[in-house]
C-alpha cells in the first residue's frame, strides 16, 4: 500500500469518541510464532456457553470441577430438528435438556476436557476447549502448589461486578501451553511472564472474542497478520507489583487484557504499518484507530469494549497496543 492510500484509510479511522470425539485431545497450534494462517474459521451455526455466544470453530471456556453448564445452538434450529446437532461430552457428562440444548457437567478433575458440538447437516463442528480450573480457595497465602500469585484486592467500590476476583486459575504445563484457546491463539501465548512449574493463568473468552474479531478487522484493513504478538497479557498480582506496576486494579491481573502488536516479519518488534521506515507509535495508533471504529461502529463489539492504551518504542520494547475488556471505555497514549 502507498503512502497516499494508508492516509486514506487513517482517514477514514479517525478515533471515535471513547467514555472432538470422546478421547479426542483439545484441538492445537504450533508454537506462537507460527499459528494457523489468518482465515474465517467461523462455524455456520453460533454456540452460547460460558460467558459468550460464538461462532469460532474453536473457542475456550474455563470452568470449576463439576460445574454444570448450558449450552444451546443460538436460535437457528427449528424445533421438530432435534437430532441436527449433537453434542460429545468428552470427559464430562452432556444431558440434552431441549433442541440443540444441553447441559454439561465437568469433570471434577482439573485439566483440559475438550467438548464437541457437531451439525449432522453440514458436518461442521465446534469445538470448546474446556480448561478444568484450580479454584481460587485452593490458593494458601497467596501461593498455589508453589507458585507465588499474590493477594487479589477486594472489587473496587463502583465497579463490583468488574473486579470480583479469579473464580480459579488454569494450571499451564507443556503439554497444554500449545493447545488452541480461539482459531489463532493458543493458552502459552497469554501466560504470565513469571517463572514456576507448574504455571497457572487467568484468561477471559470475551478477551478471545475481541482479539479474534480485531484480527479480522486488521486485515480488512490491508494490514496482513496471521496473529498478534502478544507482549504481556495475564500477570499474577506478585508479579505486576515486581515489574514495577502500581496499578492495583490492572486488568491484565484479570485476564482480560492483552498488550499486542503485528510482527510479521518475526523481528520482535511491531512492523512499520504506515510504512514510513521507522517503528514508532504512530504504527500502535494504526491499531487503536481500527480498535476505535470497531467499538463504535460495529455490532459484533458490543460487550467487549474496554480500554485502549497505545505506547511508544523504548529500549526494551517497540511500539504496542494494549486492549481490554473491561465492560467500560477509557483510553490513553503516550
Amino acid at each position: 500500500m502507498t503512502l497516499i492510500l494508508l492516509l486514506a484509510v487513517l482517514a477514514q479511522l479517525a478515533p471515535a469518541p471513547r467514555g472432538a470425539a470422546a478421547g479426542a485431545s483439545p484441538v492445537p497450534l504450533v508454537d506462537s510464532v507460527q499459528v494457523a494462517a489468518f482465515g474465517d474459521d467461523r462455524s455456520a451455526f453460533s454456540v452460547h456457553f460460558g460467558e459468550l455466544t460464538s461462532d469460532y470453530r474453536v473457542m475456550a471456556m474455563f470452568v470449576l470441577p463439576g460445574q454444570r453448564v448450558p449450552i444451546a445452538v443460538d436460535g437457528s434450529v427449528a424445533t421438530d430438528d432435534t437430532a441436527r446437532y449433537t453434542l460429545d461430552g468428552g470427559s464430562g457428562t452432556a444431558v440434552p435438556n431441549g433442541t440443540a440444548q444441553w447441559t454439561w457437567t465437568a469433570p471434577v478433575t482439573p485439566g483440559v476436557a475438550p467438548v464437541e458440538v457437531r451439525d449432522s447437516m453440514t458436518g461442521q463442528t465446534m469445538t470448546l476447549n474446556v480448561f478444568v480450573m484450580v479454584p481460587y480457595s485452593a490458593m494458601r497465602r497467596g501461593t498455589l502448589n508453589g507458585y507465588h500469585i499474590g493477594a487479589y484486592p477486594a472489587p473496587r467500590r463502583g465497579y463490583e461486578s468488574e473486579y470480583q476476583r479469579p473464580l480459579g486459575f488454569v494450571e499451564v504445563t507443556p503439554s497444554v501451553e500449545d493447545v488452541a484457546v480461539s482459531p489463532h491463539f493458543t493458552l502459552g501465548q497469554f501466560m504470565c511472564k513469571q517463572d514456576g512449574d507448574p504455571r497457572y493463568v487467568v484468561l477471559r473468552q470475551p478477551l478471545l472474542e475481541k482479539l479474534e474479531r480485531l484480527l479480522t478487522a486488521v486485515n480488512e484493513h490491508g494490514i496482513e497478520a496471521k496473529s498478534f504478538s502478544i507482549m504481556s497479557a495475564y500477570r499474577t498480582p506478585h508479579y505486576n507489583a515486581a515489574i514495577g506496576n502500581k496499578t492495583i486494579f490492572s486488568r491484565h491481573e484479570y485476564g482480560d487484557a492483552a498488550d499486542v502488536f503485528v510482527d510479521e516479519d518475526h523481528d520482535g518488534i511491531m512492523d512499520d504499518l504506515n510504512h514510513d521506515g521507522r517503528h514508532t507509535i504512530a504504527d500502535a495508533k494504526v491499531l487503536g484507530a481500527i480498535v476505535n471504529q470497531k467499538e463504535a461502529d460495529a455490532p459484533e463489539f458490543a460487550g467487549l469494549i474496554g480500554g485502549l492504551g497505545t505506547y511508544a518504542p523504548t529500549t526494551g520494547h517497540g511500539p504496542f497496543m494494549h486492549v481490554d475488556v473491561r465492560g467500560f471505555q477509557v483510553e490513553w497514549g503516550s
